[in-house]
């Protein structure tokens, strides 16, 4: 079974796959089969769970939350992740879709995070995308506010730059414990941009979103040279699926990145797990690489 980790040098100890609901409404689950299905993951080693304020149109948070009501033992045995700072329109009192750091939305969304998932705490609580609007004192004193009510344990952000995150950093007493990127072979940005040397740097662990591409990867025919790809090296390595090699392909890199898996079928969670038992050599990795770009390096 999986065994936590710590993800930087301060920060808490995640399960190495993390398992994502932000698509839960989609998975038409009742309350009862989402205990199980949490008890499924639990029972992989897939400890920390990956929320979003917004996901499911504002639904996802409380529906996570009824199982938790059934099951009240099931929050102690998770650490949960969730995220705030994007207003969507799915609230008819937002005429656009826009992003909101400020302070006051920052402590309520998390107060409303805490009541749907009937908890008293938040394991980790990140800026959901980086706001132009973003007043770094204000966030801080947001988190600060929280950390010392313990109701929020510990902050991080997602998608932001280097630059964005040391901003943020720098108006904080206790430190940043990671940033959730994008990373797949079809999304390869945050490789050549700094921000997974930035996490190097600082030893922390990045949460890595949507590494099997959102599903385009296997369904877009302008993928096909990649799938094929990912074939002859599951022949090679002796994987089960082209999605155990993308993971594999992922968890190869030097910054350690926490990937999360985005399926509610039990089958391809499991599946997800054994990716873990898959080395890539350095050749095979830069083939992948170089099927997903369609150009070799220079």
């Amino acid at each position: 079974m999986l065994q936590p980790q710590p993800i930087s040098p301060q920060g808490p100890a995640f399960s190495p796959l993390i398992m994502g609901y932000w698509r839960l409404m989609a998975w038409e689950m009742t309350p009862q089969q989402r205990v199980s299905f949490i008890e499924h993951h639990l029972s992989l080693g897939i400890t920390t769970v990956d929320h979003a304020d917004i996901y499911g149109d504002y639904r996802c948070e409380a529906a996570f939350g009824e199982a938790l009501k059934l099951a009240p033992d099931l929050r102690d045995r998770l650490q949960i992740v969730t995220k705030c700072g994007i207003a969507t329109r799915a609230k008819p009192e937002h005429q656009i879709g826009h992003y909101n750091t400020d302070k006051a939305h920052i402590l309520q969304s998390a107060e409303n995070s805490l009541r749907h998932f009937a908890t008293d705490r938040l394991d980790l609580l990140l800026i959901h995308r980086p706001d132009p609007l973003m007043n770094a004192d204000a966030v801080a004193e947001a988190f600060l506010e929280l950390h010392q009510s313990g109701k929020v344990l510990h902050f991080g952000v997602s998608n932001f730059t280097p630059a964005q995150f040391a901003l943020l950093q720098s108006r904080l007493p206790f430190t940043l414990v990671t940033n959730q990127v994008e990373i797949s072979p079809i999304q390869q940005n945050v490789m050549l941009d700094g921000t997974l040397d930035h996490c190097q740097q600082l030893r922390l662990r990045p949460m890595a979103w949507s590494c099997l591409g959102g599903g385009e990867l296997f369904h877009d025919p302008h993928y096909q040279p990649l799938r094929e790809e990912l074939e002859k090296v599951r022949l090679e390595t002796g994987a089960a699926s082209l999605a155990q090699v993308v993971y594999a392909w992922v968890l190869a890199l030097p910054s350690q990145p926490l990937p999360i898996i985005g399926s509610g079928n039990v089958d391809r969670v499991s599946e997800a797990v054994a990716a873990l038992r898959i080395q890539l050599d350095r050749q095979q990795w830069f083939r992948i690489r170089k099927a997903a770009l369609g150009y070799d390096v220079p």
